[in-house]
């Protein structure tokens, strides 16, 4: 079996999945009814669409990524700094500390299909090798366009330790990662790092890299709260009253990562569109947001710059603060950049 499976539950695993109140006894859910609604009779015509109809749904060249600048990014600590590096991957400073979330950053998002998802920028693996040590990784959940095997390896020796949704440990651990920097998280548990305080939020999501390992691992966002900032990376997720929940609980938030792209109809429970992203930051009480999810690969039918394109329509609409970063650019969670760099 291919390395990029991961790793398949354990009787062991199980046992241990079943403490949680997401395992309803054969695998994790969501907290309100989710479907991904695809049926038979679409899902050759959704097939073709994805893999065949490539017009306006990929960059006609290569998206660049400003090269990493590593004095830059860890001098001045006094306030939060993040680079962005196109989909899900943000490499955060704060506190002093590196931390990277959804590190995915190889070239292809479905390395088990017959046809590869092209990322949207080039080389963009070696970008590991020019980041400081890693003190902490964020994993959100184990779809290939957030865990990706070559990233685990090259990120090998140079993370010191790793935060995981319930159930994805057991991937990294078949990947050689030593197990005892391995921490996995439910839904609400939350963890002093340092002087960061670390919460693992629900989303309304699903889970899973092969036919026989559907919704075995949890899926959910992080908050990183400090004495002085709280920022929070929502996940994956489907519009739902968790974001609510999410900002009585943990919020106000001074910046949040909100997903924003690979949305459809076929599966709107799962994943939001647009408006719903910045509907999601409004309930969860966010001041500053940023798209992520986009500008990364084509894993939906629309074009590539849709989600940002109708983020700012939202937004302006909401009178929301909102920053949108060149791809490798250092940036600050108080910024506000409406150029539009894709154009």
């Amino acid at each position: 079996m291919r390395k990029q499976f991961g790793a398949k539950p354990t009787k062991a695993d199980i046992q241990q999945y079943e403490q949680s109140p997401q395992w309803d006894g054969e695998k994790f859910v969501n907290s309100e009814p989710t479907s991904m609604a695809i049926s038979i009779r679409t899902l050759p015509k959704l097939l073709y669409k994805q893999f065949c109809e490539k017009k306006d749904r990929e960059p006609s060249q290569p998206l660049p990524i400003q090269p990493f600048d590593k004095e830059a990014f860890v001098t001045n600590d006094n306030e939060v700094r993040y680079i962005w590096y196109g989909h899900s991957v943000v490499l955060l400073r704060i506190k002093g500390k590196n931390i990277l979330i959804d590190p995915m950053l190889g070239s292809n998002a479905a390395p088990i299909a017959p046809f590869p998802i092209k990322r949207f920028s080039e080389n963009t693996l070696a970008i590991i090798d020019q980041l400081p040590e890693i003190d902490l990784v964020l994993l959100s959940h184990d779809h290939y366009d957030h865990l990706d095997y070559d990233s685990i390896q090259k990120l090998h020796s140079k993370a010191k330790q790793f935060y995981v949704a319930l159930g994805v440990k057991r991937h990294l651990v078949k990947w050689n990662i030593n197990p005892e920097i391995i921490t996995e998280f439910d839904w609400w548990q939350e963890v002093s790092f340092q002087d960061i305080k670390i919460t693992f939020t629900p989303t309304r999501h699903f889970s899973g890299r092969g036919l026989t390992d559907r919704a075995k691992s949890l899926w959910g966002g992080w908050v990183l709260k400090t004495a002085t900032e709280n920022i929070w990376f929502s996940g994956d997720s489907g519009y739902g009253p968790h974001f609510e929940a999410i900002g009585k609980r943990l919020g106000p938030f001074d910046f949040a990562f909100m997903e924003c792209g690979q949305y459809n109809e076929n599966w709107s429970q799962i994943h939001m569109f647009p408006e719903e992203t910045v509907q999601a930051a409004i309930d969860a009480k966010v001041h500053n947001m940023m798209p992520v999810h986009w500008a990364g690969f084509a894993l939906a039918q629309h074009t590539w710059t849709d989600p940002v394109e109708r983020f700012i329509t939202a937004t302006i609409k909401e009178e929301c603060n909102y920053n949108l970063p060149k791809l490798g650019t250092i940036q600050t969670i108080t910024n506000q950049n409406h150029t539009p760099w894709w154009k």
